[in-house]
């Protein structure tokens, strides 16, 4: 059966229809991220993650987000530039969505839906990760004070 996760798509920061039909075969982090928030430096971590093992069907998606305290506040040229000039980010980086409310995008609702938090499946702050098998299935969910390097451990069993 065809996973739900490879039906969604969504904006790459460039404006551009990006399908997660692409990441077909790979493993995927999906991270709502911000520019402005304490655990903004997660960025250095997670394209080390995406480095480290992108040769080996593993790749970030980040999600940028202002629903937490106004931390991304800018537009995408603004977040494109922040991430590239200071974490130096590689991985793809999509428009600014909503991932808590009515306007959510439908893959953060998705991915709420079939991953709940610890008290309920609303996202609590910036850099909650979901962890999507290579065969599109939801597999894991980390807070957002997981550290990428923790996300390693688990990365190194998962991928051989």
């Amino acid at each position: 059966m065809e996973s739900k996760f490879y039906g969604f798509s969504a904006k790459s920061l460039q404006g551009k229809d990006i399908s997660m039909n692409d990441f077909k075969g790979k493993t995927v982090l999906v991270v709502n991220t911000a520019s402005k928030c304490g655990l903004t430096p997660q960025f250095e971590g997670l394209e080390a993650l995406y480095k480290k093992y992108k040769d080996k069907g593993f790749v970030v998606l980040g999600f940028p987000c202002n629903q937490f305290a106004n931390q991304e506040p800018g537009d995408e040229n603004s977040i494109s530039q922040g991430c590239m000039i200071n974490y130096g980010v590689t991985f793809p980086m999509f428009s600014k969505i909503d991932v808590n409310g009515d306007n959510a995008h439908e893959l953060y609702k998705y991915l709420k839906k079939e991953l709940k938090g610890m008290f309920s499946s609303k996202i609590k702050w910036n850099f909650t990760k979901f962890l999507i098998d290579s065969n599109g299935k939801p597999i894991k969910r980390f807070s957002p004070v997981t550290k990428p390097e923790k996300i390693d451990k688990f990365l190194e069993k998962h991928l051989g």
